[in-house]
Parts: C-alpha cells; structure tokens; sequence
C-alpha cells in the first residue's frame, strides 16, 4: 500500500467500514472493491497507475480484513451497495471510475445497474455477471453450493480456494492469510450473499466504457463465459483474457491489468 493513503473509518449498518484515501487535485475518484474472503491490498499493484490528480479509495469491505461486523450481525450484500453510496456521500461524489474484482465486480455493477449517473468507467475482473441467465445446470450447482461448503474442513476448502485463486506462490499465501482472518462460517455466509446480486435482465447494456478482464486460467464458476457474452452483446464491453493468470489477474499478471486500466482511463486503444 502506498505510504500516502490514509487510512480512515466510518460506521454503517452494523459495521465499521475500514478504508483508505489518497486525495487528489482535480475532480476525478477512483473506487476499489476487492473480492470475496481477501481485503484492499489485492489492488496495492493497481495504486500504482494514479498521478497525484486522482482521488483514490480503497477499502475493505464490511465482513473483511479490518472491517468487522458487529456481535450477531450478518453479513449482507445489500449493506455493501449502502456502504458504497455512504462514501459518495461522504466525499460528494458526483461520478466514479469503479474498479471491482470478483465480489467487487458484482457490487460495482449494481451500482451501475440502480444508478448509472454515479459512474464514470468500469473494469470488472474476474466476476460473475449480475444479469446474465443462468443455465439449469449453474442454477442446480448454485441451489447447492451451501451444502457443498459445509462439506469441506475449512483448511480443505481455504487451500482450494487460493489454488484456484492464483497461479503465483505469494498470491496464494496472501490469499489463505486473508481467508483465515474469517472463520468458516462467515465466508460460506459471503459466498452466499454475494449471489443475491443475480438478477436476470437480459435487455441491460452499461451507459459506461467497461472494461473486462479475465484470467485464462480463471476456471471458477461461469466467470469466462459469461464476460465473454457481455463482450460480444454490449457495445461498450471491451474483454482481455490475461494469459497464465487465475481468478485474481490483477495479482497474478499486474503489469498487463495496469496497461489496459491505464490505456482505458486516457481513452486510447485497449487492443494491446
């Protein structure tokens, strides 16, 4: 993490959300969502991209790293999207470059999806899509998933994840570090939540640039087939499949992930 941001708090719905803030001189902010079970230093590569003009924060989310529910609270998805909008508020935000992977995909696109005039430009990497359809066969993977889960030992299921997480040693260990900060519980119960942002809408397309990034050896879920549909059905989608990374290609390939960032925040050609 870059040793100017500064790390601050605030309090919403059972929760005190842990974040950190770089100020910038000109209007322009970037939002980071990190993914499911891992925290904010997932994007410490990412940080890298941004002169002293842009305003940057990064957080971890409600139920992660710093951010801890409160005794008897659960986690819910919802309370993220109320997470997100409390920092528009704090900050007066008028529209925001959003940045998501995996978890942090699915929330930027509900931000997207309900208020559309808050953002900017979108990267999505490595995440589901909220709207898309889902076959008989993901629906009946997806109705099961919770039995599946409590199915594993939690040291099972935490070295499978960072396997299929990264294809990078350093990767994998940051990533079970990340998870064992949570019990077994709480994650079954994020993977969980995390699926009440699907929501069939076949007809959606963005109002924003967005760009789309997928590990090629992303094997999770629908992820590579689905972003693959987005691209070809939404004219505003632009797709780069990250050669020799996994789900957290961001992590596994950074150099790569900040061009295309970079090239798509200045609006010049992604094709690299």
């Amino acid at each position: 993490m870059k040793n100017d941001m500064e790390h601050l708090k605030f309090y919403n719905l059972g929760c005190t959300i842990n974040y950190w803030y770089r100020a910038g001189s000109e209007d322009k902010w970037v939002l980071f969502f990190h993914g499911a079970g891992v925290d904010h230093e997932m994007f410490k590569e990412q940080f890298k991209i941004f002169d002293e003009t842009y305003n940057i924060i990064a957080w971890d989310a409600r139920g992660h790293g710093l951010s801890k529910l409160e005794s008897g609270k659960k986690f819910e998805f919802e309370g993220m999207i109320s997470d997100c909008k409390k920092i528009y508020e704090i900050y007066n935000i008028e529209k925001a470059t959003i940045i998501g992977q995996s978890m942090g995909g699915n929330i930027a696109q509900e931000i997207a999806y309900y208020y559309p005039d808050l953002v900017d430009k979108i990267v999505l990497i490595d995440c589901s899509i909220n709207t898309g359809k889902l076959t008989f066969i993901e629906n009946y993977i997806l109705k099961y998933s919770k039995f599946m889960f409590n199915c594993y030992p939690w040291d099972i299921l935490v070295n499978q994840s960072a396997r299929a997480c990264s294809n990078k040693k350093e990767i994998r260990d940051y990533v079970k570090k990340c998870y064992r900060k949570i019990d077994k519980g709480t994650f079954i119960e994020v993977m969980m939540e995390v699926t009440n942002c699907l929501h069939e809408d076949e007809g959606f397309r963005f109002r924003q640039p967005v760009l789309l990034i997928c590990g090629s050896d992303d094997k999770l879920g629908n992820i590579k087939k689905a972003l693959e549909k987005y691209s070809k059905d939404d004219d505003n989608c632009v797709l780069h499949i990250i050669d020799k990374a996994g789900h957290n290609s961001n992590q596994d390939n950074p150099d790569l992930v900040n061009k295309l960032i970079y090239s798509m925040l200045n609006g010049t050609n992604c094709n690299l």
